[in-house]
């Protein structure tokens, strides 16, 4: 005789899709959004990774509020950009890798999938890298300990994927609003020039030999490969629906995405604005370290802690999204998958190695998000593609005008990332 199924023998990740289902068929109870809430936010993580401490400290030290226009219209086009991602999930039930292993040559796939595999090993670096300093800068261990303790962390967090998706992203979240907490109190406790940051919000310029350079910079730590393949991949874990349904489907995770990424673009704008009141023409760089040191004699402890919570957050948060990315890039490009706990042993080996020969963790970083720039028109392209074919999407597929400002925003990307490239070298 078969079980009986009740509300309380379900299991979380159940009881989030019957939740879903039932918002989507009938009239939805208050609160049934919650049940939708949980892709976008876990993409929203890589918007606000190490990599764009470093960049954002830079440019808030070098150029104070002048550089936050780029922050707000970066955010605006990474709405954009997860939003064909998570539609791309709803209307053809595949991830984007997969469906670039469908539609495009073996020989691409397979040059697709390394040159994946080779940017989620930079952008691990970045994130594992991001961890271990938080730890360093907020407990006083030594960075090689650090590093143990970060791996560590972020293994035992992944471990709940055994209990089911639901719970990652509950905890992915919780560190979301624990970085947004902490950057919100450091924004305050750094007494901000209010009329400078409406400026530099609503003011684009590029005043500074350095200025562009930067402000490519934080475009290229906002874009993030690793999450236009993933967030595709996380609408297949949460409900199928019909095509008649798909649309609403489609509206629920539009305010999702717009909230988290909204929010991930204030925590961003308040890294630089912060930076600004407290390094202007101190003559900071992108160290963290350094940062981190500056804090605590210009604004007390309770800051520079605030600094290292939201630096560590950042860190273990960004890796286990980064992990799971890898996940899906292996299992979309060639079919194939390993235990998350394999993947996030080869991929700490790198950072593990470099810690351990002494390198400088805030130069390393730098670097790594220069190498992601590569890895961004690969995705970006096949995502433009796919979502204005009307054969994939269905009635989801782009309006013209999405179709082009989703070019225009890929060749803007291209051209700001090799001039990047070009001037780092």
């Amino acid at each position: 005789m078969m079980p009986i199924m009740t509300t309380a023998t379900l299991t979380l990740d159940q009881r989030t899709r019957a939740a879903a289902v039932g918002a989507l068929t009938r009239r939805p109870r208050a609160g049934a959004w919650l049940s939708f809430v949980g892709p976008a936010v876990v993409a929203s993580v890589a918007y606000v990774d190490p990599g764009n401490f470093a960049t954002n400290i830079q440019a808030g030290a070098g150029y104070g509020y002048d550089l936050l226009w780029v922050v707000l219209w970066a955010n605006l086009a990474a709405m954009l950009i997860q939003t064909l991602s998570a539609k791309i999930g709803i209307a053809t039930g595949a991830s984007l890798p997969e469906l670039i292993r469908r539609h495009y040559p073996r020989r691409l796939v397979w040059f697709y999938w390394l040159q994946a595999e080779a940017v989620a090993i930079f952008t691990d670096l970045a994130e594992f890298l991001g961890a271990a300093l938080g730890f360093h800068l907020l407990a006083g261990f030594s960075l090689p300990v650090s590093a143990v303790l970060s791996f560590v962390a972020v293994m035992a967090l992944l471990g709940l994927e055994k209990r089911g998706f639901r719970p990652l992203e509950i905890v992915v979240g919780a560190l979301v609003a624990l970085i947004a907490l902490s950057y919100g109190a450091e924004l305050l406790l750094s007494d901000p020039q209010w009329a400078g940051i409406a400026r530099g919000l609503l003011v684009p310029q590029l005043g500074g030999d350095d200025a562009a350079y930067l402000a490519a910079g934080i475009l290229g730590a906002t874009v993030m490969p690793h999450v236009i393949y993933l967030h595709s991949s996380l609408m297949q874990r949460r409900v199928q629906v019909t095509d008649a349904l798909k649309p609403r489907l489609m509206r629920f995770h539009t305010g999702e995405i717009v909230v988290a990424m909204g929010l991930a673009g204030l925590v961003n704008a308040a890294m630089l604005a912060a930076a600004a009141a407290a390094f202007q023409g101190s003559g900071a760089s992108g160290d963290l370290t350094q940062a981190w040191q500056m804090l605590s004699p210009l604004f007390g402890p309770a800051a520079a802690a605030l600094f290292a919570v939201a630096l560590l957050a950042s860190g273990i948060s960004s890796s286990m999204v980064g992990t799971m990315s890898g996940q899906v890039v292996m299992q979309g490009f060639v079919n194939f998958t390993v235990p998350l706990w394999l993947r996030r042993t080869l991929t700490s080996l790198p950072a593990l190695a470099l810690i351990l020969s002494g390198a400088d963790p805030s130069r390393v970083l730098v670097f790594s998000q220069v190498v992601l720039s590569f890895g961004i028109p690969f995705a970006l392209v096949p995502l433009v593609h796919f979502t204005s074919r009307h054969d994939l999407m269905g009635g989801l597929v782009n309006r013209r005008a999405t179709t082009a400002v989703g070019w225009s925003i890929t060749a803007l990307v291209i051209v700001l990332n090799a001039y990047l490239l070009c001037a780092g070298a």
